[in-house]
């Protein structure tokens, strides 16, 4: 890709937040619409779940496959090609007419979301060279998830109370048809040096590994469980023995590398699992309406929105570890005030945890990726973000499936009654999957504790002289200065 002028790069990186935006917004403004859904097509928490998980299943599926196509042929061009399907799949979606249907035009939205953010951060990685220079750019880019989650649930419960819940989706069309005429005339097609082969058996593996978890959590499958432990050994037998793997387990030697993956993971399964019973709280059981539902969440949207590009412009400064560890802390202790002390019954302690557990899901993104592509040769700096992508969106459908499973279970016979579920009842079938949940905080904190330290950059830079040697070549490190 030439070098562009300040300002080209500039306009490049807000078509990527465009981007962006539009997957987050989708997804978070959905969490308000859940018990709208629920009401009209009688939904179950399972259905519930499944109009949340198979667009992040089929996105978390396709990420890497989408990225290594983008290096292929041009990031411009499928770039432009998941703006298309993405716009397609929301036009679909709004005019749904059950919640079967829902569902698969759901996954058709994923199709076209999948070839959106991992190229878009691989755009982003090659325009901005310069690391602290491209540290701050993942800020904002990242701070788009806080735009979204403060949007989301205020712009999804106005649609919802005024309109309906399929005007959601009419958000998308505008901004996807600008997004699409911006990239056509500002972003330059850029391809890797050394584009990977398609390796259509790891696709094949990876797809049947997420989708097995999901299913086996959600309907609570023993068999089905199974076939991801088959599909998993799969992985781990056939991919280490191609010359140019979906997945290059060699990242994996390096700790920051392999903590980057374990923290998108936990994060965003928290994050997953904390929007989706707080939803159901705020409406099912609280009572609220869509609108009220999304101003109760806005002092953890705000948090988020302010906390990400401070975040960002700290891992330029300092690295990504004090982020991390302020993240994984923040997070541990918001989910900790509803496991323990049962935050819903009480308002002030109810805001109180959603400010903390705001502030650091705000702190945590712009580490992850930073972390994933330090120190890899530049060549393969959008793989390695495809991967922290796709381990973020596996994040979010484990959360949503774990925590609806553990919900369910807990609620059993009163899930389906009339007018809601009781504060007693919902709180003892809830507490499980908080205490999940701060898990999930805790792992963000270790994790963070243990990969971005001395000897964890040692490894970075063993990895990366790995994959030079290996390769034969012997590209710029993502985080190298620029000559």
């Amino acid at each position: 890709m030439p070098e562009l002028t300040r300002g080209r790069k500039l306009v490049v990186l807000a078509i990527c937040c465009m981007s962006l935006l539009i997957v987050s917004l989708d997804n978070t403004a959905l969490n308000v619409a859940l018990p709208s859904m629920r009401r009209e097509f009688g939904a179950s928490v399972a259905g519930m779940q499944w109009t949340v998980d198979a667009y992040a299943l089929v996105l978390a599926s396709l990420l890497m496959l989408s990225g290594s196509t983008a290096d292929r042929i041009g990031r411009r061009r499928v770039f432009t090609v998941g703006l298309v399907v993405f716009v397609l799949g929301s036009l679909l979606c709004s005019l749904a007419p059950s919640l079967p249907a829902l569902v698969a035009f759901r996954m058709v939205q994923a199709v076209g979301g999948s070839m959106l953010n991992p190229v878009a951060m691989s755009i982003i990685t090659n325009t901005f060279t310069d690391p602290a220079e491209r540290a701050r750019a993942i800020g904002l880019w990242g701070g788009v998830v806080g735009i979204s989650m403060a949007m989301g649930p205020l712009v999804g419960g106005l649609l919802v109370e005024t309109i309906s819940w399929r005007a959601i989706f009419w958000v998308n069309l505008p901004i996807g048809l600008a997004a699409l005429l911006l990239t056509l005339r500002f972003v330059p097609e850029s391809r890797a040096p050394h584009p990977r082969r398609p390796d259509p058996v790891g696709q094949i593996l990876v797809t049947a590994l997420l989708a097995s978890l999901t299913y086996a959590i959600i309907e609570s499958s023993l068999p089905v469980a199974g076939v991801s432990v088959l599909a998993l050994a799969g992985l781990l037998y056939y991919e280490p023995r191609r010359r140019e793997p979906l997945i290059d387990l060699r990242f994996f030697h390096s700790a920051p590398f392999t903590g980057a993956t374990v923290i998108a993971v936990c994060a965003f399964s928290a994050l997953g699992g904390f929007l989706f019973l707080n939803t159901l709280y705020l409406q099912v059981v609280r009572g609220l309406s869509a609108l009220h539902a999304g101003l109760f969440m806005l002092p953890m949207a705000a948090m988020s929105l302010i906390f990400a590009p401070l975040s960002g412009r700290l891992v330029g400064a300092r690295g990504p570890r004090p982020s991390l560890l302020l993240a994984g802390t923040a997070m541990t202790a918001g989910a900790l005030m509803f496991a323990a002390f049962h935050a819903e019954r009480s308002t002030p302690l109810l805001f109180t945890g959603y400010v903390v557990f705001g502030i650091g899901f705000g702190l945590v993104n712009a580490p992850i990726t930073n972390t994933a592509v330090s120190g890899m040769p530049r060549s393969q700096a959008g793989v390695a973000a495809a991967v922290a992508s796709t381990s973020r969106q596996t994040g979010q459908t484990l959360g949503v499936a774990v925590a609806g499973a553990v919900l369910a279970a807990g609620l059993g016979a009163v899930r389906h009654a009339p007018g809601g579920w009781s504060l007693d009842a919902f709180l003892a079938a809830s507490e499980p999957a908080y205490w999940i949940i701060t898990g999930w905080g805790l792992c963000v904190l270790v994790a963070g504790a243990v990969s971005s330290g001395a000897w964890a950059r040692r490894t970075a830079r063993h990895t990366a002289e790995l994959l030079q040697t290996a390769d034969g070549a012997h590209p710029t490190p993502a985080n190298a200065p620029p000559r």
